[in-house]
């Protein structure tokens, strides 16, 4: 009989304003405390060291997003929305919609897409270095791309892409407790909820996009008409803050390594590996919940059957029991293997659109700056889950 050895227990609080302006300290003690930690606040069981968190997103089974990826419970809870058909189910109701989900972002829709997006990324790169070389990267470059692509891609009407920022950032929130950051977005909820329900209805999307598709895919029997709109909002919901954040993640990493910016200046096709380092190295979604669907053994400890266990995907990818010196951002690494898109049947579905996105707009500022550093103090924006800016200033000298 093997012995079941105690749960170290912490009274951190992951989600205050303290901890989400700079969480380092608190993954160090959660990775050194233990293979698993209780979180006394909240009750709940946490994993922050790589293997842990790897095996977890790996065994659906044992560790279940059926009944939610945030801190609320559905088995007891009513969510807030009705859940993702990809993100907040498992197999089989996962199934249809993840193959068709990826069928529409496989190679070659991206292959369509390639030429247009490196044309808007050249555009927007020229339109903002033509008048400046100081300026605020958030609005100008990493939050104005995805909502000029992706919307775009998807089928959107050009009424109302404003809104895709608060609701995703809303979103993103609800997974973690009820605390102020959920109370301001509380009061737009409604009507943000209400607008993306419209853009997800057949009749609001173009004719051709990955809208349109997800329709077709349902009146060819692949899903049912009442799934469409739910993977439609997939794409809505978890397509464009993350994406955000990666570009911010990825320009303030260059804008702090000079040597690392030579360097993708020489090689341009390092753009992608670039990205995935951005995403290991600040991890855009820090945290996702599962439940257990048994009594759990980690490592020489069990988690009981029915509670919530938060794997800080973060703490994860900075394990230095799985990677060289961590801390640094490094495009000789390889960050394949990284958990910040998540790993197994619920790996974020549309990864390869986000690093499309990316490497159109590393490869068109490589070719027109020759430098790029802080100008100034950053801002980072709180989100219960996400890693995001509020500002990045930058200087450029141009090539």
């Amino acid at each position: 009989m093997t012995a079941t050895a105690t749960i170290p227990t912490s009274d951190v609080d992951p989600f205050s304003h303290e901890v989400l302006e700079d969480p380092l300290a608190m993954h160090a003690a959660l990775r050194e405390a233990g293979p698993v930690v209780h979180l006394a606040r909240y009750d709940v069981y946490a994993m922050a060291r790589y293997a842990e968190v790897h095996a977890a997103l790996v065994d659906w089974q044992g560790f279940q997003s059926a009944a939610g990826v945030g801190m609320s419970n559905f088995r007891y809870e009513e969510p807030w929305r009705p859940p993702s058909l990809l993100l907040e189910a498992d197999p089989p109701r996962h199934d249809a919609p993840r193959r068709v989900l990826q069928k529409v972002l496989g190679p070659r829709a991206l292959r369509r897409l390639s030429e247009r997006w490196r044309a808007d990324a050249e555009a927007l790169v020229d339109e903002v270095l033509a008048t400046r070389t100081e300026f605020d990267a958030v609005p100008v470059l990493t939050s104005a791309f995805p909502l000029r692509v992706f919307p775009d891609a998807v089928g959107l009407g050009p009424e109302g892409r404003e809104n895709l920022l608060p609701y995703g950032d809303h979103a993103f929130n609800a997974f973690g407790p009820s605390n102020d950051l959920v109370a301001r977005g509380a009061p737009r909820v409604a009507e943000l909820s209400g607008w993306v329900a419209a853009q997800c209805r057949r009749e609001a999307l173009a004719p051709e996009g990955f809208g349109a598709d997800i329709w077709a895919a349902s009146d060819r029997g692949e899903i049912t008409p009442e799934m469409a709109p739910l993977v439609v909002r997939s794409l809505l919901t978890a397509g464009v803050d993350t994406t955000v954040h990666g570009l911010s993640a990825v320009l303030y990493a260059f804008a702090t390594h000079p040597d690392q910016w030579a360097r993708l200046r020489s090689d341009p096709s390092l753009a992608r590996v670039a990205f995935d380092e951005a995403v290991r190295w600040e991890s855009p979604v820090q945290t996702f919940f599962r439940t257990a669907t048994t009594d759990v053994r980690i490592g020489d400890a069990v988690v009981p059957e029915g509670r919530k266990i938060l794997m800080f995907l973060a703490a994860a990818n900075r394990d230095p029991r799985r990677w060289a010196d961590p801390d640094a951002f490094d495009l000789s690494r390889d960050p394949s293997g990284h958990v910040g898109f998540g790993m197994g049947i619920h790996q974020c579905v549309g990864q390869h659109v986000a690093r499309l996105e990316a490497e159109s707009l590393l490869t068109a500022l490589a070719r027109r700056v020759r430098t790029i550093e802080l100008a100034g103090p950053t801002v980072r924006h709180h989100n219960n889950t996400l890693r995001a800016w509020e500002s990045i200033p930058v200087r450029t000298t141009p090539a």
